[in-house]
């Protein structure tokens, strides 16, 4: 019979113990919060990829990898007096339990909106009675790839009602800051075309934003496309006994729109 949650979290708490005790594992042991860092990107990025691929067993794998990182830095935080994972657990509870008066409270929401406007004024307050100044867009990590990042940020600034009626209204940005980019292009203006390109990016993802669309699996989507279009085009030419690196771009065209046709009729 599988054991409660609480049993199996006591289990893991005392296995990540063993690992970091004198006699435990050498490799864990020497592991400090800054050498764990691109384990935590990376096993999330995992669990990503497990909710893409629509494996509930593969997720299940994930998701306790990703624990795992959290439960590492809670050890280190005990052996340094900080904090440990019972203190985490408390912080968190009582943050969702004040966040969400409307469930555990008086408070009343009816919408999604609502509930995040409601959460966005909690978190004012906080900082405020903490003596913090806190921006509205606060709380988007720096380290987040940029299309995320972009689509966080507006999307926080929106919920302060600072954002397009709607998609349609939001390409014409996009229209505009394509012409400024082609006209800093024209100009040979390398320092301008940086910028104005930055501003063709971020506003191409309102419109993504307003449409419900993720930017990042969008483009991610571009990229697997032409990924599968080019290994197709070479697996075309092989064939042909020719390579991508010996025919003509002309070629490499017509291989490439060949490849494209064949998509298309499947």
């Amino acid at each position: 019979m599988t054991q409660s949650p609480d049993a199996q979290f006591e289990r893991l708490l005392e296995i990540m113990r063993r690992l970091r005790e004198s006699g435990g594992c050498p490799w864990d042991r020497e592991q400090t919060r800054v050498s764990l860092k691109p384990f935590l990107v990376e096993e999330t990025y995992e669990v990503l990829e497990a909710i893409e691929s629509g494996d509930a067993n593969a997720l299940l794998e994930e998701l306790g990898d990703l624990l795992f990182q959290v439960v590492f830095h809670a050890q280190i935080g005990a052996e340094r007096g900080e904090f440990d994972m019972a203190a985490i657990l408390a912080r968190l509870a009582d943050k969702m339990v004040t966040r969400h008066p409307h469930v555990f409270g008086a408070a009343s929401v009816e919408t999604p909106g609502q509930a995040l406007a409601q959460w966005e004024a909690i978190k004012q307050r906080e900082a405020h009675e903490a003596g913090r100044r806190r921006s509205v867009i606060d709380g988007v990590p720096r380290a987040l790839p940029s299309l995320l990042r972009a689509q966080r940020i507006t999307s926080k600034a929106s919920r302060v009602n600072f954002d397009w009626p709607d998609a349609r209204a939001a390409w014409t940005k996009v229209e505009e800051e394509c012409r400024e980019a082609a006209a800093a292009l024209a100009a040979d203006d390398r320092a301008r075309l940086q910028d104005e390109l930055g501003d063709v990016l971020f506003s191409l993802v309102n419109v993504a934003r307003l449409a419900s669309i993720d930017a990042e699996e969008a483009l991610q989507g571009a990229i697997e496309k032409f990924r599968r279009r080019f290994t197709g085009m070479e697996d075309e030419l092989n064939a042909q006994g020719k390579s991508v690196g010996s025919v003509s771009q002309a070629e490499l065209e017509r291989s490439w729109e060949a490849v494209k046709a064949q998509e298309r009729g499947r």
